[in-house]
């Protein structure tokens, strides 16, 4: 049972936990859905306790399946929703209000107010991100403002603020340990990549308090140990990753030119500049991919909002599939004559456009129209804009040797038509690995190889295993037709040109 690593993958919709061996393998897994929370049109909330009590079950459901004992982990993993964040009180540990997720929309005023002031401008030099309300610094300036008391609890350092990784690692933690990694601190708005460290000045914009704060490691570090009595021993916690990079050292893109794309609720995908910060000017994040032994990776960030989402509208909110596992084959048979665009705007668009205002649209409906080209319209719509951010890429980084594969991963990538479709729209391979679990694995290794139980990068990166590479196979002039279209519905839905 030696090298056995548990990884916690704290998601937007459930909690997973995976015990890997060191075959990397899954041999024990854990999955508990937990309540979304709509307070209002456009705000996305969770329950931290639900979050909390969903990572302990299946903590404990991994290990149980794993029939193993917690002495036999050699360290724990996390990977979390980035830029969700909770503030809780310092000495009880409960939170002072639900958290406010990353999906959610209730700052674009404040963004707004500091866009206005000509502030955008500094906070990308510092910072990689833009003023929208994506990011985690409108989140905690308007929780320190709208809940009673809570700025004046925040400056005598009575209350603490983080990811959902760091309310994690203090509640696992029991109260020990107050920090983060470097790829979660550097979504938050008010983290200086270029200098790793809290900026001052855009936590006095915000009026964020310096000692809410988590103290900022490298993502493989030590972050202490599990209370004994949550799984029966201390367990090192050794590996800490924002979902998205996770999945882009799960995927092994460790090499400058080498990109991954995520499909689940959103889809993000990371494009690895190595030691290059390259400032966008197409509306693309630059962020950090990964600190490790005090070196970071940069990364060219796009930030779809909605992916999966739309096969989950689809199928809860107008009822006209019945299983999001469907969508691929029931797209397959629709109608080649009707172009049908779904710009899935529900939460806003993210990149390039970054229009927080914007919201759905539907264009090309017909009488015929039905379950099978709503299908093939969200799934198209995940391919489309994903060619927007690979445009946006190239033009960002002009890399002579940067020749376009993606790897890929997220619930979306089981279905065969969906990448296929994805690689017509990109004209550029698209490599499906054979273990899906990318993000989880991404956090294991980093704990794995910090306890030293699992392989350096170099002999990690040699493991990565091609299931399937989808080629294109759309002939030119339609997938320019196909590019025109979308182009136009995208126009269309913009409320700022």
């Amino acid at each position: 049972m030696n090298g056995l690593v548990l990884a916690i993958d704290q998601g937007t919709t459930s909690s997973r936990a995976i015990v890997f061996n060191q075959d990397r393998r899954a041999i024990g897994v854990g999955q508990q859905e937990f309540p979304q929370h709509f307070p209002a049109s456009g705000w996305v909330e969770h329950d931290p306790e639900d979050i909390w009590q969903s990572v302990v079950a299946t903590c404990r459901t991994a290990l149980q399946q794993a029939n193993c004992r917690p002495t036999d982990i050699a360290a724990i993993g996390i990977t979390n929703q980035r830029e969700t964040v909770v503030i809780w009180d310092e000495e009880t540990g409960k939170p002072i209000h639900n958290a406010i997720v990353w999906q959610d929309r209730r700052t674009a005023s404040l963004c707004r107010k500091l866009k206005a002031q000509g502030l955008e401008p500094l906070f990308a030099r510092k910072t990689g991100l833009l003023l929208d309300p994506y990011f985690s610094g409108t989140k905690i300036a308007w929780l320190l403002d709208k809940v009673k008391g809570a700025r004046k609890r925040a400056e005598k350092g009575e209350l603490l603020a983080g990811t959902i990784d760091s309310f994690l690692i203090w509640r696992l933690t029991g109260g020990k340990v107050h920090a983060t990694d470097a790829t979660n601190a550097s979504r938050t708005l008010v983290y200086n990549i270029r200098d790793n460290a809290w900026d001052p000045e855009l936590l006095d914009i915000l009026r964020i308090p310096a000692s809410l704060l988590p103290e900022v490691k490298d993502c493989a570090d030590d972050f202490g140990v599990t209370d004994k009595e949550l799984f029966g021993a201390e367990i090192p916690i050794m590996g800490v990753a924002g979902d998205q990079q996770a999945a882009t050292i799960g995927q092994a893109c460790f090499e400058p030119g080498m990109m991954k794309s995520t499909y689940g609720t959103g889809c993000f995908a990371l494009l690895n500049t190595g030691a290059d910060f390259v400032s966008s000017k197409n509306r693309l994040l630059t962020t950090i991919a990964y600190r490790l032994n005090g070196k970071t990776t940069y990364a060219l960030e796009g930030s779809i909002f909605v992916a999966g989402a739309a096969v989950q509208w689809l199928r809860d909110g107008i009822k006209v599939i019945g299983k999001a596992e469907h969508s691929g084959e029931l797209a397959n048979h629709a109608d080649d004559t009707q172009n049908i665009y779904l710009v899935p705007a529900f939460v806003g668009l993210g990149a390039p456009h970054w229009d927080a205002e914007a919201r759905g649209a539907i264009f090309g409906l017909t009488r015929n129209t039905g379950p099978a080209e709503f299908a093939r319209a969200a799934l198209e719509s995940v391919a489309f804009q994903t060619r927007d951010l690979l445009d946006a890429m190239k033009k960002d980084w002009k890399v002579n040797s940067w020749k376009t594969v993606l790897r890929v991963d997220g619930g979306m990538v089981a279905s065969d038509w969906t990448m296929q479709r994805l690689a017509d729209i990109l004209d550029a391979p698209v490599d499906r690995p054979t273990t899906l679990e990318t993000t989880a694995l991404g956090a294991a290794w980093l704990a794995g190889s910090r306890a030293g139980v699992w392989p350096d990068e170099k002999t990690f990166a040699q493991s990565w295993a091609l299931d399937r590479r989808f080629e294109s196979r759309m002939d030119e002039k339609q997938r320019v037709a196909k590019l025109k279209g979308w182009r136009d519905a995208v126009r269309r839905t913009l409320t700022k040109t």
